[in-house]
């Protein structure tokens, strides 16, 4: 079965896939949207979903540094709400706190450009918050 890594921003929207057996998360993508649109994400999440017959999505929650909700992550319930209303899937909110800093760290080793950075952090941080998900279920 496939899951589906989601890294939600106000623009963007980072995903990541992971392999038939739930090991490794890659990251696939990420789609630009309209400032909190998140009907152009809802529609695009859906394909994703279908074209790669996914089971069960994972989309990361903000939380703050204190472990409190703030408005992004009351934004990212609503988007699981909608989510859940549109399709019967399994939708699992993961903390997500750092896991944009992770995958700027990891570019940075890496000696990646801050132009590529940039581009490539939305669907890496996916990737860290999809791969944390798998790694904690072993």
């Amino acid at each position: 079965m496939k899951i589906l890594g989601l890294d939600l921003g106000n623009r963007t929207l980072g995903m990541a896939i992971s392999d038939y057996l739930e090991i490794i998360a890659n990251p696939i993508g990420t789609f630009r949207f309209e400032e909190q649109d998140l009907g152009a994400a809802l529609q695009e999440t859906l394909r994703v979903i279908k074209e790669n017959d996914v089971k069960k999505v994972v989309l990361g929650l903000p939380k703050n540094m204190d472990g409190s909700i703030g408005f992004q992550a009351e934004y990212c319930l609503k988007f699981k709400k909608m989510l859940e209303e549109a399709m019967p899937i399994e939708v699992i909110m993961v903390d997500e706190r750092l896991t944009s800093k992770i995958a700027n760290s990891t570019m940075i080793f890496a000696d990646i450009s801050r132009e590529k950075r940039k581009k490539n952090v939305d669907k890496l941080a996916a990737s860290v918050i999809l791969q944390s998900y798998l790694d904690r279920r072993k």
